[in-house]
């Protein structure tokens, strides 16, 4: 395998990890998700605009591709939005698990784009993961709200990630997080404002929140986010979320080591989280040997 390949293999998989404890982060912060989605981006935009002036990027792009983040930022908007909803309400194991859909959400999507054949072997390994899907489905019915708000939050990351997967072949990855960001946090603020439901009292921190959110909005959001958009230009799409799929293993364990019982589940839980997993692994080997 290049180097050059290999390199951006094992920064997706420090990303992984990255995002796995960012599910964790998000059930630590006291606050609900849409608060915590804006704090998360509002701080994340101001990382990402000290470092484009501190490397000196331009931000100068046209029109047309303005428009274009200015779809995705909403996109990526909600999918954070539904992702810390599914852990608010079930807990991060099922939120992560659910997640895990998203290879086959970007089998589908990405042929679409990149305008390439629907890859059978893909939706086989897709199909994989919708039944272990089904054996958590049906052990854990009490977070079935939970499960289809991680589902929404999936589709949603496959069809950003694919997205990106186009822009980042014209535009630099940082200047793409960084509009992406702000406008995700102009629509958030613009959908609280004309909401009558948002008290102050709803964006209350405390002083661990704040150290949380600032974790989360460096580490977990700006430095992720403008690598994951990065290594784009060297992985497709389904790769990046088929990795992504791993979240759950990062995830789970850190989950049950800091949460202790809250996240321990039925044990068809975890043969419905191994299938997945496994799917992933089998599938990711089948491609590197392919491509060796």
């Amino acid at each position: 395998m290049p180097k050059t390949k290999l390199k951006n293999y094992l920064l997706l998989h420090l990303l992984v990890f990255i995002w796995g404890f960012t599910a964790i982060l998000g059930a630590l912060i006291s606050i609900n998700a849409i608060p915590l989605v804006w704090y998360r981006m509002f701080f994340a935009v101001i990382f990402v605009l000290f470092f484009i002036l501190l490397t000196k990027k331009s931000l100068k792009i046209s029109l047309k591709s303005l428009l274009k983040f200015l779809f995705t930022g909403i996109i990526i908007a909600l999918h954070w939005i539904a992702f810390f909803s599914a852990i608010k309400i079930a807990n991060v194991s099922i939120a992560l698990v659910a997640m895990s859909t998203g290879a086959l959400f970007a089998s589908l999507i990405e042929p679409l784009f990149f305008k390439r054949q629907l890859n059978y072997l893909e939706l086989f390994f897709g199909m994989l993961v919708i039944i272990g899907l089904y054996i958590i489905f049906n052990v854990e019915k009490q977070y079935t709200l939970g499960i289809i708000y991680a589902l929404i939050a999936s589709f949603l990351s496959a069809l950003f990630t694919v997205l990106n997967g186009l822009y980042v072949k014209k535009h630099e990855a940082e200047v793409i997080t960084f509009y992406q960001l702000f406008f995700g946090v102009v629509f958030i603020t613009i959908y609280i404002l004309l909401s009558s439901t948002f008290t102050i009292e709803d964006f209350y921190l405390s002083i661990s929140d704040v150290v949380y959110l600032l974790i989360l909005s460096s580490i977990c959001t700006a430095y992720a986010f403008v690598v994951s958009v990065k290594i784009m230009k060297f992985l497709t799409p389904y790769t990046v979320m088929l990795t992504v799929n791993l979240e759950p293993v990062y995830g789970i364990i850190l989950a049950v080591l800091i949460f202790g019982d809250k996240e321990k589940m039925n044990p068809q839980f975890y043969i419905g989280a191994l299938l997945i997993i496994a799917t992933v692994i089998i599938n990711g080997a089948l491609k590197n040997k392919k491509n060796t």
